[in-house]
């Protein structure tokens, strides 16, 4: 594998850590308006609540590892080969950790907007309902969570196979 197809693969996770920075960035934009921050403040944000979920958790969420975390991860696949003079392991797991962790990521910044929002709207006008509405959390954001462990332990498993591999694994001039 040359470094220029790891490379293009690793342009995604660098695509997607700086969509995910404007998305974060706007998010928080949004949430100082004056009546959004409000109705925030009203709805528990950031403190407990359903404004706990749109802020702090789905603005942080999509900063930290929709940004920081896929710019380390693709980070990581660039220098490791510089590092060991190994090539990556597997650029299949390269691969699958971008979607997995890209899907996890969005599912819960998604999840945690949605349920925010309609238990947050709920407790202003029916607020006997949202224990009905809360149930389907918990499942919810488990599946999403599991799908960004499966594309973290993908990472993982690449990393610690990189630098174990043999050294019949070396990579040409960098």
């Amino acid at each position: 594998m040359s470094t220029d197809i790891l490379h293009r693969h690793l342009l995604k996770f660098l695509l997607l850590s700086a969509f995910s920075f404007f998305v974060g960035t706007v998010h928080g934009t949004l949430q100082v308006v004056p009546p959004i921050r409000a109705w925030l403040d009203s709805i528990g944000s950031p403190y407990g609540g359903p404004g706990h979920m749109i802020d702090p958790l789905a603005h942080a969420h999509m900063n930290l590892i929709g940004g920081v975390v896929l710019l380390v991860m693709s980070t990581t696949f660039f220098l490791l080969p510089i590092f060991t003079g190994k090539k990556i392991y597997s650029i299949k797991l390269v691969d699958h950790t971008f979607w997995w962790v890209s899907v996890g990521v969005y599912s819960f910044y998604i999840i945690q907007m949605v349920f925010g929002i309609w238990e947050g709207l709920l407790l202003h006008s029916s607020p006997q309902d949202i224990p009905a509405a809360h149930r389907f959390y918990g499942p919810a954001i488990a599946i999403s969570s599991f799908t960004m462990l499966v594309g973290f332990s993908a990472y993982l498993a690449n990393v610690l196979l990189t630098v174990t591999a043999s050294s019949n694994n070396k990579s040409g001039p960098q």
